[in-house]
């Protein structure tokens, strides 16, 4: 989806973001993390439309000695370019003092680019479509929620199982 701003020749894609954390610091808990990053994603000029879905808890993916995540999917539109994307996530992560004490460790905030645009990148340091993304129910299930009619890898979201698997996942009350 793209769409041209009236006041510059900047194009608007579509992305989304995948935003989890089960640490909590002095900073906050995780639902106050994510919440934290969603209003500095919304404050951000290269960034509009932003869509949030529910909160989701799951069990963490790598070691099970770590508390439960806290997931939510970010629709929104943006003029950066996906490394420029990708350094504003990673920002969010250091104003939340993210630690990498071990892979697939406890964090106190994770910020993944899913998709940007229909656009495929392989790079060292960014894989679009999300390496997994159809894997993971704690995403599909989010992202479904905000666009059930996306299209991952040519199929539509509803097609991968994991979009309607709540095994380990729980909805949140608002």
């Amino acid at each position: 989806m793209q769409s041209t701003t009236h006041d510059s020749n900047a194009i608007w894609q579509q992305c989304y973001l995948g935003l989890g954390s089960n640490l909590s610091n002095e900073l906050g808990n995780p639902k106050q993390h994510i919440a934290q990053a969603i209003a500095q994603l919304k404050a951000h000029p290269h960034i509009r439309h932003i869509q949030v879905s529910s909160l989701y808890s799951s069990k963490p993916m790598g070691p099970q000695d770590q508390p439960d995540f806290i997931n939510a999917v970010v629709g929104l539109e943006t003029t950066l370019e996906p490394l420029q994307l990708l350094d504003t996530c990673q920002q969010l992560e250091q104003n939340a003092q993210r630690q990498r004490l071990r892979h697939w460790g406890e964090r106190s905030l994770d910020v993944d680019i899913l998709l940007y645009g229909e656009q495929h990148i392989q790079l060292p340091t960014l894989t679009i479509p999300h390496a997994g993304i159809n894997q993971r129910n704690f995403v599909l299930v989010p992202l479904a929620e905000l666009n059930p009619k996306l299209i991952i890898h040519g199929k539509s979201i509803e097609q991968y199982p994991m979009s309607h698997d709540y095994t380990g996942l729980r909805k949140l009350p608002t």
